[in-house]
Formats: C-alpha cells, structure tokens, sequence
C-alpha cells in the first residue's frame, strides 16, 4: 500500500507567498492585472494550464487526455486545449453546444455523464458524439436506442474515499458483477462495448488506489474475454491533485505506479488509455482575489477573530464545503499571526469557510485589505451562484503569455 504521508500543517504562520508558489515573473504579471480590477475575481495564467497539460502529456504519451470540461469551461481554456490536441468529456449539451462552437471535433468528444435524459443522448449523436459513459440498464437501452452503434465504456466502482479530499460518493458507477452484465447486454442490442472507466476520488493523494482499481478492471476484462468481447479501453478518470496547503506526491509519483500497475495487469496486451484531469490541469493556474469586509470577535480573548471577505461558498468557494479544500491564503500584512474563523459575504450561516482548519492570519489584517487564495482555477467559476443575495458570479481573467 502506497500511502502518501504529508507533513502536519503549520499553523504559526502564512504560507508561502503567491510569488514563491508560481514564480516571480508569473506572480508580478497577475498582480499587476488584479490591481486594476474590482474584488472579488480570479486571475488564471494560461501558460500554466499549457504547462500542466504538457507534463501529463509527455509521462503518458500514448493516453488521450479529455479535460474535465466541468472543472473550468471558459472558452480561454477551452481553445488552448483543442490546440494542443487534447480531446474533452462532457457532461451536458450546454458544455457540448461550447466545446463544438470553439472548433472540436466530435471525435474528440466523450459524454462521460452517466446520468444522461433521453434527448440529450438523441442530442449528442445527432452532432456526431460516439463515445458513450454508462452505469446502468435504463441508461445502456437509451443509448441502444437513440445512439445505435455506439461504443460505451461501463463505469465501475472503486473505493477512493479515504485518501481523497474531495471524496465520489456511489452516485457513479456500479459493481464489476454489474459491469460485466451491461457490457454483455450492449453488445446484445447492437453497441460497442469499448472498454471501462473508474474514478479514484478528486484531490486524491493515496497511490495504492490506482493498482486495486486496475486490478478490477483487469478481472473484468478477462471475464468477457472468455465471452468473446474483447474491451479496448481504460478511462482513468480524474484524482491527480492540485497543490492546496496539504502536501501531494509528484505527478511523476503517480504516473510512475499507474505506468507500472498497467504493465502488471496487461503486458503486452495494452489497451487505449484515457485520462480525464480537470483540477490537475487548471487549478494551480488560478489566483483568487478578495477583500476583508469586516475583522470582529463574538466575544473577548481568546476567542477567535472573524475575518470575512467578499468571497464565499456561494461565490465560487463551494469546495470549503465541510472544510474539504484547504486553499493557501496569503495577504500583504506581516508581523505576528493568530488563527481566525474565515466566514463570506452572504446572510446565510452556512457561509463559513474555515472554522475548524488551522488557519491564522496577521494581528494587524484589517478592513479594505486583499486576501490572495491560491490554486483556485478550478470548481470556483464553474461553481459560483448567478445571484445569491444579489451577488454576480466571480469575474475571471487570462493571461496567456503566448497571445499578451
């Protein structure tokens, strides 16, 4: 068992600075764009979602890497992935409608949402869209029926819920046993049965997930081998992690395992490979933006100061959720440091952010200043209400180094 150890969180003092995390050059150019705008917003350098893609790219050349459109869909990332040659998954006609108007080619397409209405898939095959996720028997007989001849790959269930900070529950996904059944019955009804997918869980630090998942992947393949379907591929799924305030093992970590478990479980017999990165491949990228609203205490020392920003679950920073993301936060006060409650702008309780995680900021932080929370390109635009309490959704800007 793989499992990767991460030193204990500091709690006397600020993480590093945005400058040391992304390089001075990259940090200066951010922070001259966020001194012209107005909180709260966040600021995504493409040249790292190019560089993460790039480093996926050359551990796994012969994978095909569908980014997780639903991580962050802004055309900016959107038109850079398509022109380094990557493919997507898609989880709705609105992300395919965005994805085909920037150019892609269905084939470079997968509607990996298993959970698909019956026009919707009539929808996708009518553009073109081949490839197909499915989990269950309603879902496999709408495919048959409005995509005849579609290739479909089974998602199966993995246990990736300890190591994983952003855990999947079992609404995706069914039991190898069951995978077997569907794959047996979509080539009954006139599909393809292509292959197998699996999720280990988002933020997932724990490698030893990747061998179990392979080796039940493997048994699936081999028990329809002996029924004359020969599967052709292996979905990957998502999990690599971004770089939040818990240390992770190096990406070369965990394609260096997985590279070896594939060779373990299919030798020469090795199949196509997908990966769909998300997080992984635009999170770092992003630097979010806010502003102290108001510094209080509920009572008198030593109980914690309340720092709350313009900046919420609601305003992108759902993934706080149970304290589940740890974003690094780095403000320009200096001196001495004390743990607050971190709480957002909105009249609704369930708007804290940290309460419980060892966060501390400085004594001298006051109304009117910026707070910087790093690693935020991923799940905050995506995820950020229309108009709670009258709120916008969070702006973001690119900087692209190839185009600027």
């Amino acid at each position: 068992m793989t499992v990767y150890e991460p030193p204990p969180a500091r709690t006397d003092a600020l993480p590093e600075s945005p400058a040391a995390r992304l390089g001075e050059a990259r940090w200066a150019k951010m922070r001259a764009l966020a001194e012209t705008k107005d909180t709260p917003f966040v600021v995504i350098d493409l040249d790292v979602v190019r560089e993460r893609y790039f480093a996926l790219h050359n551990e796994f050349p012969q994978a095909n890497i569908y980014y997780a459109v639903k991580a962050n869909p802004a055309v900016e990332i959107i038109r850079l992935l398509r022109d380094q040659g990557g493919c997507f998954d898609i989880a709705s006609i609105y992300e395919l409608d965005k994805v085909l108007a920037e150019g892609v080619r269905p084939e470079r397409i997968s509607y990996g949402n298993t959970i698909k209405k019956r026009k919707d898939i009539e929808y996708f095959y009518a553009k073109g869209v081949r490839l197909y996720a499915t989990d269950s028997e309603a879902d496999l007989a709408n495919i048959a029926e409005l995509a005849p001849g579609a290739k479909v790959y089974a998602r199966i269930l993995v246990d990736g819920s300890e190591g994983a900070d952003w855990p999947l529950s079992k609404k995706f996904g069914c039991t190898p046993d069951k995978a077997v059944e569907l794959l047996i019955k979509a080539r009954a009804l006139g599909l393809a049965p292509h292959g197998l997918s699996f999720h280990v869980g988002s933020q997932q630090r724990d490698l030893s997930v990747w061998p179990a998942a392979l080796a039940k992947v493997k048994a699936v393949f081999d028990t329809l081998a002996s029924c004359g379907i020969q599967l052709r591929l292996v979905n990957l799924g998502g999990g690599f992690p971004a770089r939040y305030r818990t240390a992770t093992p190096e990406l070369s970590d965990y394609c260096g395992l997985i590279r070896r478990s594939l060779e373990q479980q299919f030798g020469e017999q090795m199949p196509e490979l997908i990966f769909e990165p998300g997080r992984s491949l635009v999170g770092d990228a992003g630097v979010l933006v806010s502003e102290v609203v108001l510094v209080a205490r509920k009572g008198t020392d030593p109980d914690p100061r309340w720092v709350y920003t313009d900046i919420g679950k609601f305003g992108g920073l759902i993934e706080t959720l149970d304290e589940a993301i740890k974003y690094p936060i780095y403000t320009d006060r200096v001196g001495p440091v004390q743990p607050v409650v971190l709480a957002g702008p909105t009249c609704d309780s369930m708007d804290i952010l940290y309460e419980h995680a060892p966060y501390s900021l400085p004594l001298s932080l006051a109304a009117g200043d910026r707070m910087y929370w790093g690693s935020t390109g991923a799940y905050t635009t995506s995820y950020s209400a229309v108009e709670f309490n009258g709120f916008p959704p969070l702006k973001a800007y690119y900087l692209d180094s190839a185009r600027d």
